[in-house]
C-alpha cells in the first residue's frame, strides 16, 4: 500500500503540473454538459411553410393564421400558384407546401369539403415526415374548427394522447443521461490508455519494469486517478443537468453510482488492453478514436436500438455503454428501482471482469 500511496502522489502531481490535462478534464465535461444537449436534437422546429390559397376567403386565412401562430411552423411565404412555392422549396426556402383547394369555403359550407394538400421537402427526412406531422395537425384542428362553426360533422370523440416519463417529449431529456455516459467513455477510457501509452514514448515504464513494483500496483496507480476524476465529473453533470435543465433522476441516485462504478472499471480495462498493445501515442489514438466512435454510434446514444437493423440490435449486447445509457434513461426517467436493474448491472460486471483479466494478462513486465 505504501508503494501504491507514493506512484498515486507522484501521477496527481505529474496530472496538475500537465498543462492540458487539468483543463480538458473541466472544459470537456462543462462543453457536452452545456452545449450538446442544444445541438443533438431531434426536436424539429421553424419548418418553413409555403402556402398557396386558391380560394382567397375567410376559411383560407383562418389555416394562414393557424400556421404562423404555431410555435413549431414558419410561415415563409404566400403565393396564388403552386410553380411559385415549389421554385420556394427548391432553392431550400421552404419546407412544406400547404394547398388551399378552390372553392374551398363554398363546399365547406356545403358539406363536402375538399382535401388541402400539403407537399414536403423529402431531402431532409426527419424536418420533412416530422414537419408534416405538424403541419397535419393544425390543418385538422383548424378543419374541425371551420366544420363546427359551418355546422357540419365533427368526430364525436377525440383520441387523447399521453406520453409516459417524458410528457413534453423533450428530446434533451432523452439524450442528457446518454451524454454523461460519453463523459466517462473520454475519461476512463481514452485518457488512461494515452498516458500509460505516453510511459512507453519517454522510456518511464523501463524505469518501472526494473523496479520491485508489480503490474497489478503500477496499473492501478495509473487508472485511480482517472476513476476519481470520472465520479467527481458525473457528480458535476448531474449538477448541471439539475440546474441547468431542470432534469433530476427520478430514482435513486444509488443506481447511477453504481452502475458508473461497473462502466467505469469496462472503459478503463478498454483502455488499458489498447496501451498495452500500442508502441506510440498516435496508434492508440486512432485504435481508441475507432473504438469509441464505435461505441458511441452503437450503443444507442443518437439513435434509438430498436431503429437498428436486426443483425445490429443483437451486435449491440457486446456494447458495454448500451447498459450503462439504459441504466440512466431507466433511472433518471422512469425512476426504475435498483433491483430492476439487476441485468444491466449483471452484463457491466462481465464485461469488466473479462476485459480487466485481458488488460492484466496483456501487461508484460520484463525485470
Amino acid at each position: 500500500m505504501g508503494t501504491l500511496r507514493f506512484l498515486l502522489e507522484k501521477e496527481f502531481r505529474q496530472f496538475l503540473r500537465d498543462p492540458f490535462l487539468p483543463r480538458m478534464a473541466v472544459m470537456f465535461p462543462m462543453a457536452v454538459m452545456l452545449l450538446m444537449p442544444w445541438v443533438t436534437t431531434m426536436d424539429i422546429r421553424h419548418v418553413k411553410v409555403a402556402v398557396v390559397d386558391n380560394d382567397r376567403s375567410a376559411s383560407s386565412r383562418r389555416f394562414i393564421q393557424k400556421v404562423g401562430a404555431s410555435e413549431y411552423l414558419t410561415l415563409q411565404e404566400m403565393s396564388l400558384q403552386f410553380d411559385a412555392s415549389l421554385e420556394t422549396v427548391e432553392a431550400g426556402d421552404a419546407d412544406l407546401i400547404l394547398e388551399i383547394p378552390d372553392r374551398f369555403e363554398r363546399d365547406l359550407t356545403a358539406g363536402t369539403p375538399r382535401s388541402v394538400a400539403i407537399t414536403a421537402n423529402g431531402v431532409n427526412a426527419l424536418m420533412g415526415g416530422i414537419g408534416s406531422q405538424y403541419l397535419g395537425s393544425v390543418v385538422a384542428s383548424t378543419l374541425a374548427e371551420l366544420q363546427r362553426e359551418a355546422g357540419g360533422q365533427v368526430p364525436a370523440e377525440e383520441i387523447i394522447v399521453q406520453n409516459l416519463y417524458n410528457p413534453t417529449l423533450d428530446y434533451r431529456r432523452y439524450m442528457i443521461p446518454a451524454l454523461m455516459n460519453m463523459l466517462l467513455v473520454i475519461l476512463c477510457g481514452f485518457m488512461p490508455a494515452l498516458n500509460l501509452v505516453s510511459e512507453k514514448e519517454t522510456g518511464t515504464i523501463e524505469q518501472i519494469n526494473v523496479t520491485p513494483v508489480s503490474r497489478f500496483t503500477f496499473t492501478l496507480a495509473k487508472l485511480i486517478p482517472y476513476w476519481l476524476i470520472g465520479l467527481v465529473v458525473l457528480t458535476v453533470a448531474i449538477l448541471i443537468a439539475w440546474i441547468v435543465y431542470g432534469l433530476a433522476p427520478a430514482g435513486s441516485l444509488a443506481a447511477i453510482y453504481f452502475s458508473a462504478v461497473l462502466f467505469i472499471l469496462v472503459m478503463s480495462g478498454i483502455g488499458v488492453i489498447v496501451a498495452n498493445y500500442s508502441s506510440a501515442m498516435q496508434q492508440s489514438m486512432f485504435v481508441m478514436f475507432f473504438i469509441v466512435m464505435l461505441l458511441m454510434l452503437m450503443s444507442g446514444l443518437f439513435t434509438p436500438v430498436e431503429s437498428m437493423p436486426r443483425w445490429a440490435q443483437e451486435f449491440t449486447r457486446i456494447i458495454p455503454p448500451r447498459y450503462f445509457i439504459d441504466t440512466l434513461r431507466a433511472v433518471y426517467l422512469k425512476g426504475t428501482r435498483f433491483i430492476e436493474l439487476w441485468s444491466d448491472f449483471a452484463a457491466l460486471a462481465g464485461f469488466a471482469l473479462v476485459l480487466n483479466v485481458w488488460a492484466a494478462l496483456s501487461y508484460k513486465k520484463q525485470a
